[in-house]
């Protein structure tokens, strides 16, 4: 009988050698972060994920631990030019390689391509796909076309009025050491 594993309290190293996958929709609203990027909008949205434990090397000393995590999500953000919601698309595909301890993954992690992570007996996998989604979100959203037009006032009433023109300080020196000042 196949074992029954939970995205909240993962056995990373149990769902690996079972080379078992998870799979899921979860509304928008269950990942706080990311609800605040959308600043509320869109909580009913799904968020489709899923998750593929990987064992490498399994008749070795040490086989390697591996998660192949995808998510996608459409997420309803502010664009930065017009500061209307914005339909976005986020989609997340990584790999990531667990070893014995957070020391180890610490130093293997700035050697390694890949992601390196601690193994976990109740690892919050729901947490690292928040995460990787908030890494995956546009730096600056915005519209192709935006869909009013932007507005290009100031909020001074007389900004898009013409400076009065003013006289030059080096010609009314010159002026003044003419002796032609006015």
């Amino acid at each position: 009988m196949p074992k029954e594993f939970l995205a909240r309290r993962l056995d990373v190293q149990a769902f690996a050698e079972e080379g078992a996958s998870l799979h899921g929709q979860q509304p928008l609203s269950a990942f706080g972060r990311l609800l605040a990027e959308t600043e509320g909008r869109g909580a009913d949205s799904l968020v489709d994920w899923s998750a593929q434990g990987e064992l490498r090397n399994p008749r070795h000393l040490q086989p390697q631990v591996w998660l192949h995590l995808r998510a996608r999500a459409q997420l309803q953000l502010t664009c930065q030019r017009c500061l209307q919601p914005v339909e976005t698309p986020v989609e997340v595909d990584g790999r990531f390689r667990f070893v014995a301890d957070e020391a180890a993954a610490a130093a293997e992690d700035d050697q390694s391509e890949e992601d390196v992570l601690a193994t976990s007996r109740a690892f919050d996998l729901a947490e690292l796909l928040e995460d990787e989604l908030l890494m995956a979100l546009p730096v600056a959203p915005r519209h192709e076309v935006c869909p009013e037009p932007l507005p290009m006032s100031a909020a001074d009433p007389g900004a898009g009025e013409a400076a009065p023109v003013r006289e030059n300080p080096f010609a009314m020196l010159q002026k003044l050491r003419q002796g032609k000042a006015e």
